[in-house]
């Protein structure tokens, strides 16, 4: 059974603190603002430490002494207050501020390699994919960079290290069963807090998995807008996306459900805490122990920490949920890339281009053996062409040629040089493609046509175009090359999407050609306007025809016949007619073809002229 690569598997092995660490280079770079950002946090929560006990001495100025009947108002005292206030403020905001760019750079660079290490992947890889819930993973994981920056750095460790100043300066200045009892409450709710959100927990996975199961099924029946139209399956498609999307709801249920019995237990031990601290201080101030102020000072102490402990339960249990989603997306980070260049992988030289299979053997999967002993030799400027039945190997030439998966056997050599010790960059600049079924970016026709070579410019772009015999119908476009081609270029036709196929592969001039079945799925009429341009764009290249219509090749050098993976029958054309072997059959067997599909062909045109007149 294949590997499902749709859904990365979460490694269950793996702590939180290995998901931090993992991501803890990426911030380094940004040591200096970090350091700067933590100094910033401390002088804002000494600041703000210090507004009780500034309240304390206002409280006490205020109180009424009876040897003296007149308060003089602490005007000194109440401006430190306001200043007090206002630095929180201010060091908190300078915090965010060095933060901000550390946080949105790390969010930048690791998108940007898992985007990169995506394309690294094998073909395998992506053939067993889903779009969907990959694209879903990676959109939730660096979302998650910036809330576990923020959680950390602007909540958990500040809170921490307010509780930590506080406790010192209850323990300092009243009985040690204030301390005592306030890091008891924060224990307790700590733990409470750590405990239940790590049972709820699999809720939130099972409620990713669920979601990415829907956005999977949604994306796939939108891309298939026409085949779901076409069987009248919107029904179907409707129920599927329901069926994920019941699986979500009843996750998100459980984890409603238990959130609630979370902040309830939450809210339960502070107000149990913090009626116990006002009790001890109630009863310090009525036996004289400790001023009215140090009640006040005490009260807003618990205030300032409770209300964010209160929140950090929130915090916590956000900060998990980011840490799964971010695992996620580690997971995929760590997906083994199947083809890599050697250390020493040097750029290939094409001089004459002749591309040589040598005993080729390879398998998808060690129980489906693909080809068998291939070895063919395409000469320098030359065209070969491969014919068979579906299924019989033709496509896995074209794929292996461009290293998308390593041989199990054998070696493919260009000039020489086996393409596993050339870098792959070199390799696949060397080949161009026209595939069966050209895909084209949702964006312009010119945009399609310039990603053969990026950097081109609009003449080079023309004159490709022109080279594809499309420039004139791109000019009769009302916006010319600057028109939208649609998601996949639905929007072109079939030889419309092959032009620019061709076009673009000009652009790139490579010196090796790949014609992948590119003009089967084409009407008669298409299939001559299309055949005409490739064999004008393979004009002294070396050329790889894999064919499905055997009269687009009697002009190859060679023509290799393939059955179950191995070459059954080679040679010219008319030497194969002669042999009267498979060749033969197929060439009679698409003759007979040709002769039925003429007379319909031509009732066709007889009735159209009949409708005319």
């Amino acid at each position: 059974m294949k590997p499902d690569h749709s859904v990365p598997r979460s490694d269950p092995t793996r702590s939180d603190w290995q998901t931090i660490h993992t991501l803890f280079p990426y911030l380094w770079s940004y040591r200096g603002r970090i350091l700067a950002g933590l100094v910033f946090l401390i002088f804002a929560k000494l600041a703000n430490v210090a507004v009780p006990i500034t309240l304390k001495k206002v409280v006490d100025a205020l109180s009424p002494d009876l040897s003296n009947p007149y308060i003089v108002l602490p005007l000194s005292l109440l401006i430190a207050y306001g200043s007090l206030r206002f630095l929180t403020i201010l060091f908190n905001e300078l915090r965010n501020l060095v933060f901000a760019r550390a946080s949105e750079h790390t969010i930048r660079a690791l998108a940007l390699r898992v985007f990169d290490h995506l394309h690294t992947l094998s073909l395998r890889f992506h053939l067993d994919r889903q779009t969907g819930g990959l694209s879903r993973d990676v959109e939730r994981g660096t979302r998650s960079i910036s809330l576990i920056m923020r959680y950390l750095v602007f909540n958990i460790i500040p809170t921490f290290f307010e509780i930590a100043v506080v406790t010192v300066i209850l323990l300092i200045n009243f009985r040690p069963a204030f301390a005592i009892v306030t890091l008891i409450i924060v224990a307790v709710y700590s733990v409470f807090t750590l405990v239940v959100t790590n049972w709820r927990t699999r809720f939130r996975v099972e409620m990713n998995r669920s979601e990415s199961s829907a956005n999977t099924k949604a994306i796939d029946a939108l891309i298939n807008y026409e085949t779901v139209k076409y069987f009248g399956n919107e029904q179907f498609e409707a129920q599927r996306y329901d069926q994920a999307l019941s699986h979500w709801e009843d996750a998100s249920i459980k984890s409603l459900t238990s959130l609630a019995f979370l902040n309830v237990g939450q809210g339960a031990i502070i107000a149990i805490g913090l009626t116990i601290l006002l009790v001890m201080a109630g009863q310090s101030v009525s036996s004289g122990e400790i001023s009215l102020g140090d009640f006040v000072m005490i009260n807003a102490f618990l205030i300032q920490l409770y209300i964010p402990l209160n929140f950090l339960g929130s915090v916590f249990r956000e900060l998990k949920h980011s840490l799964v989603d971010l695992q996620r997306m580690f997971d995929l980070l760590e997906e083994p890339t199947e083809i890599m260049e050697k250390p020493d992988a040097r750029p290939l030289v094409v001089d004459k281009g002749e591309v040589r299979y040598e005993h080729v053997d390879f398998a998808y999967n060690p129980d489906r053996q693909i080809l068998f002993d291939v070895t063919f030799t395409i000469p320098a400027g030359k065209k070969v062409a491969v014919v068979g039945t579906s299924g019989s190997g033709k496509s896995t030439l074209a794929r292996l040629l461009f290293r998308f998966y390593e041989v199990t056997n054998g070696c493919i050599c260009i000039d020489g040089q086996d393409i596993r010790d050339v870098t792959l960059d070199s390799l696949r600049a060397a080949i161009g493609i026209v595939p069966q079924d050209t895909v084209l970016f949702n964006n312009t026709i010119g945009y399609n046509i310039r990603y053969g070579k990026p950097d081109a410019s609009d003449e080079d772009i023309i004159r490709a175009a022109k080279l594809a015999h499309i420039h004139h119908f791109i000019e009769a476009l009302p916006r010319g090359y600057d028109t939208m081609v649609g998601e996949r270029g639905l929007k072109l036709s079939g030889g419309e999407k092959q032009r620019v196929a061709i076009a673009r592969t000009i652009l790139k001039n490579p010196k090796i050609l790949i014609f992948d079945e590119a003009t089967s799925a084409l009407d008669s009429h298409s299939e001559k306007a299309i055949q005409k341009a490739l064999n004008e764009v393979a004009a002294n290249r070396t050329t790889l025809v894999i064919a499905h219509r055997l009269s687009t090749v009697t002009d190859a050098h060679e023509i290799l016949v393939m059955e179950h993976g191995r070459i059954v029958e080679r040679g010219p054309h008319r030497a194969l007619l002669a042999a009267n072997g498979i060749y033969t059959q197929m060439w009679k067997l698409q003759l007979e073809e040709n002769n039925l599909a003429a007379p319909e062909s031509d009732q066709a045109s007889e009735t159209a002229k009949e409708a005319d007149h």
